[in-house]
């Protein structure tokens, strides 16, 4: 009986072993296995249009470690034309394709100063459409950089004041009649040798007569699908992403949708979340907004001239009232400074990683603001615009920001009255 009992011993050893050896190797592969489960109950998104909103809300550690509240951000970078204007292109364009006013093969064109034309040039292809944009010549030249590379005609002009005709804005706006011009000739053109129109064309027309399908302006600042499309979505979001629970608001101006559709949507929800403006150096919006001017008694409104030197962030701050920025309903608003930006996007990178533009820098100095406003235990949400990328060669450029007087030295949050 010996041999048997030994035999038994052996064989629940090795039972045993390999249970041991077999549990080990499904545990090696259980993070594997929930990744292939996770990316499986996944929908599959229909290119690259699928891929835009939606982005998460992080918490900002260090802000809300700092202020006793928690401070929430739309990582709104990590869309896949880098900013928050990916929201606006695809709406302008979706609108424009079902109203007729823009055709598959037309132009978009545009004037802005970097984010709005980035994202028309990163979606406009996926509708089968062609990007024209219209930019200050003072703008980082890395944005212009990046449209020239997504395949879009660059225009640059000189700031001047939006009522001049060759603002840039202006500009744009006429490129887009250009080409409605030039789609008009050619559909009356039945029979006309096509050599000769088209070099009748390139004479009148110059660079735009390659655009013989027409062309659509998008107008950001004053096309209310730039408020819709963050009173749809982007508000909708952060509304379910906090768990229908927050207190507070803040983030700055440039068109106004994205304050005016998170903010009428928020308040509709709850009238008690307060909403807030951050305005920078030169705008007359925080004026508009605590005074109910924007201008002084030797000013006309609309007519001042924001100075290039009276901010170095971009996008944000305007001296106009947009159909985009009346929808907003505001309880507030604060004026924040271009040392405090820097500052704050400096802060950021040491302390969260977190490697943001200029208007985001300054929407995280509006909620710090907030928060010191409401005090601890509040929630309160902002937006992170776009990322450090497109501001290098001046918002992080050690040089420029010495020729600027705005060479940050804060080790923490002094620069807001934080120990």
């Amino acid at each position: 009986m010996a041999p048997a009992k030994t035999s038994g011993a052996v064989i629940a050893v090795v039972s045993m072993a390999l249970l041991s050896y077999l549990l080990s190797t499904y545990r090696s592969k259980l993070p594997l296995l929930r990744m292939r489960r996770c990316l499986l109950s996944k929908k599959i998104g229909n290119g690259l249009i699928d891929a835009i909103g939606n982005t998460p809300l992080i918490r900002i550690n260090s802000l809300s470690e700092a202020t006793g509240c928690e401070i929430l951000a739309k990582a709104e970078f990590l869309n896949p034309g880098g900013s928050v204007k990916d929201r606006v292109a695809v709406k302008i364009i979706e609108e424009a394709l079902g109203s007729g006013e823009l055709v598959p093969g037309g132009v978009v064109t545009e004037g802005s100063a970097g984010s709005t034309a980035i994202s028309l040039a990163t979606v406009a292809p996926a509708y089968g459409c062609k990007c024209h944009v219209v930019i200050p010549d003072d703008v980082a030249i890395e944005k212009s950089q990046i449209l020239e590379a997504l395949g879009a005609t660059v225009e640059r002009v000189r700031p001047v004041s939006i009522t001049h005709r060759d603002h840039y804005v202006n500009v744009a706006r006429r490129r887009a009649m250009e080409a409605n011009e030039l789609a008009s000739k050619e559909r009356k053109s039945d029979g006309t040798d096509a050599k000769m129109l088209q070099q009748n064309n390139d004479r009148e027309y110059g660079e735009m007569a390659k655009y013989s399908r027409g062309g659509f302006f998008a107008d950001q600042f004053e096309n209310l699908a730039n408020f819709r499309a963050h009173y749809e979505a982007t508000g909708p979001e952060i509304w379910e992403q906090t768990g229908r629970n927050l207190h507070a608001f803040v983030a700055a101006a440039g068109t106004g949708g994205t304050l005016a559709g998170i903010s009428r949507f928020l308040q509709e929800k709850n009238p008690y979340i307060k909403c807030f403006l951050i305005d920078p150096p030169g705008s007359g919006l925080f004026n508009k907004v605590t005074r109910g001017v924007m201008y002084t008694k030797e000013e006309a409104e609309g007519r001042r001239l924001k100075n290039p030197f009276d901010t170095i962030t971009e996008g944000i701050g305007i001296n106009r009232l947009t159909k985009n920025f009346m929808m907003a309903e505001l309880d507030g608003a604060f004026r924040g400074t271009d040392m405090e930006a820097v500052e704050m996007s400096r802060f950021l990178l040491r302390n969260d990683g977190l490697f943001v533009g200029s208007s985001s820098a300054m929407n995280c100095v509006g909620a710090v603001r907030v928060a010191k406003l409401m005090g601890p235990g509040h929630t309160i949400v902002t937006i992170l615009c776009d990322s450090g990328m497109r501001h290098l060669s001046k918002f992080y450029d050690a040089q420029y920001l010495s020729q600027h007087g705005l060479t940050p030295s804060a080790t923490g949050l002094e620069f807001l009255g934080l120990g």
